[in-house]
């Protein structure tokens, strides 16, 4: 018997036992309500997902080419629609599809103080506050969807019509929710370790599973793309790594899932000397990183800070900022360090901020993290900083001319220009960039692949083309050719734009409530109807 058939029982049940005050209770009524809210609250949504993501990761490292993929959000409208498209294009399935909370869009797009760099200066609760808010769009389109084929179930049962009542009623019993798990960034902690744990919880009540924190220094905070990026001594990221733990223990969710993210490679500076006991412990590794020059005492400054290695005394370089500088070309062996000790100290996956997508680049440092923990698994940050075009049509050039192709045709510096959109290069590489994840996924251990901010851009893309044709000569047939026609002919949710915000779920509830004396919305005159 369904959870559907045993709601309607149970609520049948409880009616007889409260007796004729309960008549205008319809059981089925609450039946469809309870369906359409499978979720109570975000730690049920917090634990489903993470159930989802344990599942994907353990059919990862049986088959490479299960990877995951998420988009980023920074409206639970964007992330809604997403579901809803990949049901629709995927035979009704989410499997291995996830979305993504970006920090970069909270700090630009949901600041109080307006657009910020991804800095950390947002607000610390807006990461909870978006998260909680996809998860009620998410739900939301459960209800619509719920709602839909619960009306389609009163029409054939009107009609009589048996065979169809018995295949929309598995479609009830076996829906699949829009219901995902979420990788939200939590940046660098927001503080020391206790402001992580109480960041954490926050974000895990909201319904987050999985939480991706970096080790950079909190209030330097800079984004992965850009310079100036300054990490912490291995022991302060652990503790944070452990505050996120406690945090999801403490609140039941056991197999919740952390991402330990290393900018080690793009960062040339730390603030801190590690604190070290002996010689070969994790604080004199990260140390040995260090730009030192050899000193005697007599060459000792006033306030200089000096090493004792292997008996000579060594000066870090200090910068007037009072960082300290690593040595150049330090950065893939010190990504290395990053993950296994993350990966040994509570982590489940690793993220390595890279400057630009290169599967040898990558895979030669997740290989080496791999002969110390062999199901080392990978989250990739598919980036639109990156000029994706450019660098696979350089990475195609440079393959070609080691391989002694005749690339005379082409200008290596000038490879983005449009001349060469139609040349076999071009074509190599965009399909290089079309198996890119396929080909990382099985050589360099990358389980999930996200894009962090491609909303904000097509947001722009589209608001740009749209602008240009209704302000100009096109005037509402550009709204109407570039917009609408588009969403009818594509089949788009939200071209029901009433029945996308809830108005039909409000007609049924107000039915429920009201009977036949509801004052509904949905009657023959709403405009809605236009689109049936």
């Amino acid at each position: 018997m369904s959870s559907y058939t045993n709601d309607i029982n149970a609520v049948s049940e409880l009616k007889e036992e409260n007796g004729s005050s309960w008549d205008a209770i319809g059981a089925e009524a609450v039946a469809r309500m309870r369906a359409q809210n499978k979720f109570k609250h975000g730690l049920d949504i917090a634990k489903y997902t993470a159930d989802i993501m344990r599942a994907d990761m353990a059919a990862y490292d049986a088959d490479s080419s299960q990877y995951t993929q998420s988009l980023g959000c920074w409206h639970g409208f964007i992330g809604q629609q997403k579901m809803i498209s990949i049901k629709k294009h995927f035979e009704g399935k989410t499997d291995r599809r996830y979305l993504y909370l970006s920090g970069w869009m909270v700090a630009a797009l949901r600041s109080e103080f307006g657009p910020l760099p991804d800095q950390s200066m947002h607000e610390k609760t807006s990461v909870a506050a978006l998260i909680k808010e996809l998860y009620t769009f998410l739900r939301q389109a459960d209800a619509r969807e719920l709602g839909g084929l619960f009306r389609e179930l009163d029409a054939v049962r009107e009609a009589g019509d048996t065979a169809a009542e018995k295949r929309i009623q598995h479609d009830i019993d076996h829906h699949v929710t829009h219901v995902v798990p979420i990788i939200a960034d939590i940046d660098a902690g927001f503080g020391n370790a206790e402001a992580t744990y109480l960041m954490a919880k926050q974000m895990i009540e909201a319904g987050a599973c999985c939480i991706q924190i970096e080790n950079q220094v909190s209030d330097e905070k800079q984004c992965g793309h850009q310079d100036g990026k300054v990490t912490v001594p291995h022991e302060d990221f652990l503790a944070k790594i452990r505050a996120v733990r406690y945090a999801f223990l403490e609140l039941g969710i056991d197999n919740g899932v952390i991402v330990a993210r290393t900018d080690s490679l793009g960062a040339g500076l730390t603030k801190q000397i590690a604190v070290t006991n002996e010689p070969g412990d994790l604080g004199d590794q990260y140390n040995a990183f260090l730009d030192c020059d050899e000193v005697s005492p007599s060459d000792m400054n006033n306030g200089d800070i000096v090493l004792n290695r292997d008996g000579k005394l060594l000066r870090p370089k200090r910068l007037p900022s009072n960082l300290f500088q690593f040595k150049a070309g330090t950065g893939e062996a010190r990504c290395v360090l990053d993950c296994i000790t993350s990966l040994q100290h509570g982590a489940d996956l690793i993220w390595i901020e890279t400057e630009k997508p290169h599967i040898g680049q990558i895979a030669g440092m997740v290989n080496a993290v791999r002969e110390v923990v062999p199901n080392a698994k990978l989250v990739y940050n598919n980036s639109p900083s990156f000029n994706w075009t450019l660098n696979f049509r350089q990475q195609v050039f440079d393959a070609w001319s080691k391989a002694g192709k005749d690339v005379t045709a082409y200008d290596r510096d000038a490879l983005m220009s449009a001349e060469y959109d139609k040349t076999d290069l071009a074509k190599e590489a965009d399909e290089k960039i079309r198996t890119f994840q396929a080909d990382s996924s099985r050589e360099a251990g990358i389980f999930h692949h996200l894009i962090t901010l491609p909303t904000y851009h097509t947001a722009a893309l589209s608001t740009d083309n749209l602008a240009k044709e209704y302000f100009g000569d096109q005037a509402m047939l550009g709204y109407v050719k570039g917009v609408q026609r588009k969403e009818i002919r594509q089949g788009i949710a939200c071209v029901k734009h009433q029945n996308m915000s809830g108005s039909d779920i409000g007609d049924d509830h107000k039915e429920y409530f009201a009977g036949a004396a509801a004052l509904k919305a949905g009657g023959k005159d709403n405009t809605m109807n236009q689109f049936s």
